[in-house]
């Protein structure tokens, strides 16, 4: 699953392609049709911002949303230039006068009303996003005490304590932290909850910049690369997502 820093990239792409253009929508897929972004056609993209996992394309009184789960992406091309999918899999192109940016698959693509945003099922329960400037990182860990009964590397995921932490960063600020992913948050004294968060949070940035998500862990086949120890993995939460660890130097 995309993660914060892949949205925050797809942002930063996307905004000095068609920011500040009207753009010409059309709809290849069914898909986009249904969501009717035709009324997208011929307005101003005023900003595109990133929360978390979610890609917030701003256009006066309306906000495309879109969510890339395990399989979407949006990419960018000169007008005119050869698309590298096909393209009746594109749920929507957007066109600028020299540039475009084209919407392949992903779970959730629809249109909101501005206004409505902050009270959205889906977008106004969101924690903060890690990868902000103002990202308060004690009152982050204190979110994460209120939930002392949680496993950390279960409440690492919850997108309404923090949003932007996906599977990969999980395991990964765990391990870098030297943190057991599987012990309660109420077990965590306060430099090591601190710790996983400002981790991740370095992580994810370094990411971002980079364009290479790390994997030390995550994954990892054979022994723990720091102290050869047997590397664990097992799902984790209602979820069940996979967590990597190291048995031994996490422990």
């Amino acid at each position: 699953m995309a993660e914060g820093d892949t949205i925050l990239r797809a942002a930063r792409r996307l905004e000095p392609a068609i920011g500040g253009e009207r753009v010409s929508v059309t709809t290849p897929n069914p898909r986009g049709r249904a969501a009717r972004l035709e009324r997208l056609d011929g307005r101003r993209l005023d900003a595109v911002d990133s929360h978390g996992k979610h890609l917030l394309l701003r256009f006066d009184d309306l906000v495309l949303h879109s969510h890339m789960g395990m399989s979407g992406s949006w990419h960018t091309y000169r007008r005119g230039e050869r698309w590298r999918k096909p393209r009746r899999s594109a749920w929507a192109a957007l066109a600028a006068e020299s540039q475009e940016a084209v919407q392949f698959g992903g779970p959730t693509l629809r249109l909101l009303a501005a206004e409505k945003v902050r009270s959205d099922p889906q977008l106004g329960r969101l924690g903060p996003d890690i990868l902000t400037d103002e990202f308060d990182l004690e009152a982050a860990a204190a979110a994460f005490r209120a939930e002392p009964e949680r496993t950390l590397g279960d409440a690492l995921l919850d997108q309404h304590l923090v949003a932007g932490i996906g599977n990969i960063f999980k395991s990964e600020a765990c391990f870098a932290a030297r943190v057991d992913p599987w012990r309660r948050i109420g077990d965590l004294d306060e430099e090591e909850l601190r710790a996983v968060l400002d981790v991740a949070r370095g992580l994810m940035l370094d990411a971002v910049a980079s364009g290479r998500q790390p994997h030390a862990i995550y994954r990892r086949r054979g022994p723990c690369p720091r102290c050869g120890g047997p590397v664990g993995s097992r799902g984790q939460g209602d979820a069940n997502r996979i967590t990597y660890w190291c048995r031994r130097c996490q422990a």
